[in-house]
């Protein structure tokens, strides 16, 4: 008994290896394709403002077709879900690319958002039941794991760009490596399956309550992650007089902390639960966002740009997990709260320069700061993504988790 106990506790930890390695995978085709951008804009003859507006249309399939994933999961479980929404995904990478004009370009990247969305919603579903099957928290390290393929991938982009890579060729090979590489990954997560008299469902259907409480604390954190990914290097330039190389080292610095407190996100969790840690988390974004608005200089600044990246690192994170066991049903419940993360990530930017043209960038981080200080009031509701309880499992039971009978 204790060897076959042993044997499922070796299977339990490769199916959390295996979903973080779908995390890196996943993160790894958002970073392949932005540092094609340009070549992508170029291609196709659209200007900037076309541009902008295709750029909206992966916010938008995400939103509208995330709510699939739970039905998609309920018919062909968790493993066949998540290994066939992986593959879209991955395999929708090589699309962008080929789009001749503003037209087919949005149509393609519809399909491209859609597809990242339904599979996002899949791997963080099967990332809280991993999480609860292990008995300790490993969310916020998935996501550190996105951010690790992201700038693997944006380093691969960045190489092809500098080679003068064509893009088509760039994006094929990479897809079709990323396809095989998620292939084999799923292999080894948890193989849950609904039980056959468990209704499917539905497709389409508005996210419960408490999925729109977690997803607001979510959309705080968004907020602030994407106004300081997208403006920090023009703020260090237009307000502080930055030199170009001190601006982008800010944005790079910024994901790199970003990445670094993901990855050890999940031991404060562990020791402080997820409420403690994400009000802990909102006192430094609120601090770093007080630190950018009264910068003398571009030092001060960055230092304010670095806290808000710990401070809001594991929000989303325990906002998935929250939200997956908030209800019976984890996949509406995430794809609610990635719908309303997503469309802060949408919102934000835009609204960072709206406000930055009817007063200035330093009006614009003073509402990023009252966001910021929106995750100390509201971190209570992320109570449900604490660390869960170890259960007690026999061999048979972990051997199902594992992927070799039906889970719940």
């Amino acid at each position: 008994m204790a060897a076959e106990l042993a044997l499922d506790q070796r299977q339990l930890r490769r199916a959390r290896i295996a979903i973080a390695a779908v995390f890196c995978v996943h993160g790894a085709v958002t970073g392949n394709f932005a540092t094609r951008v340009p070549w992508i804009q170029e291609h196709a003859g659209v200007s900037a403002g076309q541009l902008g507006l295709a750029l909206a249309f992966p916010a938008i399939g995400s939103s509208l077709l995330m709510p699939l994933s739970g039905a998609i999961t309920h018919r062909f479980g968790a493993r066949g879900a998540l290994r066939g929404l992986l593959a879209l995904w991955t395999l929708a990478l090589a699309l962008p690319a080929l789009a001749p004009n503003v037209y087919t370009l949005c149509a393609v990247l519809f399909a491209y958002g859609a597809s990242a969305g339904m599979a996002d919603v899949a791997m963080n579903a099967l990332g809280v039941e991993t999480e609860n099957r292990l008995g300790r928290s490993i969310m916020s390290s998935l996501h550190g794991m996105w951010s690790v393929g992201a700038l693997i991938g944006s380093a691969a982009g960045t190489l092809a760009a500098h080679l003068g890579a064509d893009a088509r060729l760039h994006h094929t090979v990479a897809a079709a490596a990323l396809t095989l590489l998620g292939l084999a990954a799923c292999q080894s997560v948890l193989d849950l399956r609904s039980a056959p008299d468990e209704a499917p469902p539905p497709r389409f259907a508005l996210p419960p309550r408490s999925a729109l409480v977690i997803g607001m604390v979510g959309f705080c954190a968004v907020f602030a992650e994407g106004a300081s990914l997208d403006w920090s290097a023009v703020y260090l330039r237009d307000v502080l007089d930055a030199s170009a190389g001190t601006a982008a080292a800010c944005t790079t610095a910024f994901t790199l902390t970003m990445a670094a407190a993901r990855l050890a996100g999940d031991k404060g969790v562990d020791r402080f639960g997820a409420v403690r840690t994400v009000r802990a988390g909102g006192v430094l974004a609120t601090l770093g966002g007080l630190l950018v608005v009264i910068a003398p200089g571009p030092a001060v600044a960055m230092a304010g740009f670095g806290l808000m990246g710990l401070g809001v690192a594991v929000v989303v994170p325990l906002a998935f997990a929250a939200a997956g066991r908030s209800g019976p049903n984890p996949s509406q419940a995430i794809a609610g709260v990635a719908t309303i993360t997503y469309t802060s990530g949408l919102v934000a930017p835009s609204a960072i320069g709206g406000i930055a043209d009817l007063t200035s960038l330093v009006v614009s981080f003073g509402l990023v700061t009252v966001l910021a200080l929106g995750l100390v009031a509201g971190a209570r509701v992320l109570r449900a993504g604490a660390r869960p309880p170890a259960p007690a499992r026999t061999a048979d039971e972990i051997g199902r988790a594992a992927g070799r009978g039906r889970g719940s």
